[in-house]
């Protein structure tokens, strides 16, 4: 479990590609590693992996195995890229951000920076049906940072966009000021917030059922798409 604060960048320093299976060496901020042991868990811009070997002060070995490849940006790093790093939180620890398990939901683009005084604001771009456990004010995990939702639009497919304003500080302590426009990041939804939304649809899925013929005919008859509504 990680709390979505992260805790400064990592860089590649090694990559050793094989078939189905990535083995990343990554070097930390001086201090990150104390008592950093073998099995540990460490957040690797919002993807929960695991130490396999500690071959030097401020470095760990991790494997990224098929699947995490494929559902992640992990397979495309290279030597000297950057990324948040976040060690799993210990029991009575802080919660400054809001609660993250790891595990990436979807890729997310970045759609448009602004740079207004001070602040840096950026708005990506989520595809359906991800877009409906998004919303203005509530929380949302980018690269295993927990992030405020300052804007959030949905169209009736279930994609949209959601904006974030970042401060100096953030963007001191995240690789978000290196990103740019089309770059894809990890987005890991607020668990509460999905199982209220689930729960919701799912009631009125149950009460609806049987009328969905009937409302079916109604809005073929008016021409509206009734699936663009219902995600169906």
């Amino acid at each position: 479990m990680f709390t979505g604060i992260v805790q400064g960048v990592a860089r590649v320093a090694a990559i050793e590609a094989r078939e189905g299976l990535h083995t990343l060496r990554l070097q930390f901020p001086e201090g990150f590693d104390g008592e950093l042991a073998i099995g540990a868990s460490v957040a690797c811009d919002g993807v929960c992996l695991t130490v396999t070997e500690r071959p030097a002060p401020n470095e760990a070995l991790f494997d990224v195995m098929a699947q995490t490849l494929r559902l992640t940006t992990l397979g495309g790093l290279q030597v000297g890229s950057g990324l948040n790093v976040e060690r799993a939180a210990k029991e009575g620890a802080e919660v400054g951000g809001h609660p993250l398990s790891g595990h990436v939901d979807v890729s997310a683009t970045i759609a448009e920076i602004r740079r207004p005084d001070n602040n840096h604001v950026i708005r990506f771009a989520l595809p359906a049906p991800w877009m409906r456990y998004v919303f203005a004010k509530g929380y949302v995990g980018v690269n295993g940072c927990s992030l405020t939702v300052a804007e959030a639009h949905r169209e009736r497919d279930g994609s949209g966009w959601f904006e974030v304003w970042l401060i100096p500080e953030t963007l001191r302590m995240t690789t978000f000021g290196d990103k740019g426009v089309g770059d894809a990041v990890h987005i890991e939804i607020e668990r509460s917030t999905q199982v209220m939304v689930d729960t919701v649809r799912d009631a009125l899925d149950e009460k609806l059922g049987p009328l969905m013929p009937l409302l079916e005919q109604l809005a073929a008859e008016r021409g509206i798409a009734l699936g663009a509504l219902t995600g169906r």
